[in-house]
């Protein structure tokens, strides 16, 4: 099977890019959901650049590409309106009581740019990618992510040279906002961080 890169090699090189702009070389990068198949993809890719990674509810790869191209035609159809319910049940436990403010968030994002997200999740797989990793990977998931459940952090954890999986309870799809204390303790862990 060819993996395929070419729409999240454009978002590391759009991480690149600001990186570049602002003269960092060496970054400990965190990225959620697409931000951590961005991140993985940077690491296998470009492993000079990363001291460490870190990504928060993700997947290396997240078939079938239907159901992303399928969500992307309706959003470019409704508008992200069309999928709020939808997306908000699966970012949140149903005990997160503050979804007004992610609603209104996800309701404002271009349709387009949603799409185009979309459609990047639809066409990676970046499973081969994992072993060419060679910065340590801290992989956090939510203990009741539906999108990228624990097991999708498993295997990223279990791919990479080294690697440190923490599954963090009373979280969704967005563990970093439903547990922000838990998820940034463990980012800054002098353990982790050093």
């Amino acid at each position: 099977m060819t993996a395929v890169h070419h729409q999240v090699d454009d978002l590391a090189d759009d991480a690149l890019g600001l990186l570049d702009h602002l003269g960092i070389e060496r970054v400990h990068f965190a990225g959620l959901s697409l931000g951590g198949m961005t991140g993985l993809r940077l690491a296998a890719r470009d492993p000079d650049r990363l001291e460490r990674l870190t990504v928060l509810c993700t997947s290396a790869h997240l078939p079938p590409a239907s159901y992303w191209t399928d969500r992307a035609a309706l959003v470019r159809e409704h508008g992200t309106a069309a999928v709020a319910d939808a997306v908000l049940d699966r970012w949140f436990t149903p005990a997160y009581r503050d979804r007004a403010a992610a609603r209104q968030m996800l309701e404002s994002i271009p349709a387009e740019g949603y799409a185009g997200c979309c459609e990047a999740v639809a066409t990676m797989n970046l499973t081969a990618d994992l072993p060419k990793i060679t910065a340590p990977v801290l992989a956090i998931a939510g203990a009741a992510d539906p999108v990228t459940p624990p097991d999708h952090l498993a295997r990223i954890a279990t791919s990479v040279p080294q690697d440190r999986l923490l599954a963090i309870d009373g979280a969704a799809h967005l563990a970093n906002v439903e547990q922000p204390a838990a998820v940034t303790g463990a980012i800054l862990e002098p353990a982790w961080t050093r």
